[in-house]
């Protein structure tokens, strides 16, 4: 929380996005025994996995087990996770004629067993440790209900957004007043921080971000009470950098396509940044991990205000040892002179 404010820290802290995977033994034990969703909406089973992951790594956050389709449910969205293909939306959005039947959450509590997962894990978690909440951003969301699922190219959420620009605000509008009601419901559960995910963004340009997306997602953003530390996290395109910190957000997450200190100098010093090692130099020796994990710190320069995470998430096949190796690498060389 102190480097999310540009405090000093002692050392680095890190966390990693999808730190409770299918990666960890600890995490499949219980994915085992139940669907993926059953395990998102079961408070008990996704607080023991969130809090197991951040006690295995030693990270210095826990970031709530969810996922960020479950919202759409009481949308009006019939969603489903398919074996080897993902979420899958079975009513997507078809036309601008759709969008009417896109109704705003009017019942949050629809969506209790998150918070109650929050409350849980919560009451667990050590002190000093912060509980990170997260939602999707407005416009991956809104790709994920056009689209239906996965997409290369967004061909349907892009014909929409450049075809009916009314459709397109009406649709990210209502997304924005429910996401906007989830995260403050996790604040009040007990989130200290949140992270935005616009993990699909990075398919447009920048000015096109800056037209139909920035709004939206600087709108939600600034429904975030102002001491709430929010982590504005985009991937697939550096050339949006400077519309995302335009967005807001009082951390910026970088992808690992961007050098971390050009990115800091763009981003402004009085923001904190999270990333941004590329996911894939897990796969690397040890030796090679380490040199690449002090690349990234030396970007730092050793400036409060920087949150070590990967640039993207930890893949199943990754090895839980060498993760645990680069919390303990990262604690090691980001120690404060």
């Amino acid at each position: 929380m102190r480097a999310a404010r540009c405090e000093p820290t002692d050392t680095t802290p890190i966390w990693i996005m999808r730190q409770a995977g299918r990666y960890l033994p600890e995490y499949m034990s219980v994915r085992s025994q139940v669907t993926f969703l059953d395990l998102c909406k079961r408070p008990e089973l996704a607080a023991e996995v969130t809090l197991t992951a951040r006690e295995v790594l030693d990270v210095d956050a826990a970031i709530l087990f969810a996922d960020l389709l479950p919202i759409l449910e009481p949308m009006g969205f019939h969603l489903e996770y398919q074996q080897g293909e993902g979420p899958v939306i079975h009513n997507p959005i078809i036309g601008a004629d759709d969008i009417d039947r896109v109704r705003p959450v009017d019942r949050i509590e629809d969506l209790g067993y998150v918070f109650e997962a929050v409350r849980l894990i919560r009451s667990q978690l050590p002190a000093d440790i912060p509980l990170l909440g997260f939602g999707g951003a407005p416009f991956t969301l809104a790709s994920y209900a056009i689209e239906g699922g996965g997409s290369r190219n967004y061909a349907k959420t892009k014909t929409l957004m450049f075809g009916d620009e009314g459709a397109w605000k009406s649709l990210m509008e209502r997304l924005v007043e429910s996401l906007g009601k989830y995260l403050n419901a996790q604040i009040d559960a007990g989130c200290q921080a949140v992270q935005i995910f616009d993990s699909w963004a990075g398919c447009l340009a920048p000015a096109d971000y800056r037209r139909y997306v920035m709004p939206y997602t600087k709108k939600l953003i600034d429904a975030i009470p102002d001491d709430v530390p929010v982590i504005n996290f985009l991937t697939g395109n550096p050339a949006l950098l400077p519309a995302q910190r335009d967005a807001g957000g009082q951390v910026i997450g970088l992808d690992w396509r961007v050098d971390l200190a050009d990115a800091w100098e763009t981003v402004g010093y009085d923001r904190a940044v999270q990333g941004n090692l590329d996911p894939m130099s897990l796969y690397a020796d040890l030796d090679t991990l380490r040199a690449r994990a002090k690349a990234v710190l030396d970007g730092a320069a050793g400036r409060p205000g920087h949150i070590f995470n990967l640039g993207h998430g930890v893949l199943p096949d990754f090895s839980p040892d060498k993760v645990k190796a680069l919390v303990q690498m990262v604690h090691e060389l980001g120690v404060r002179k």
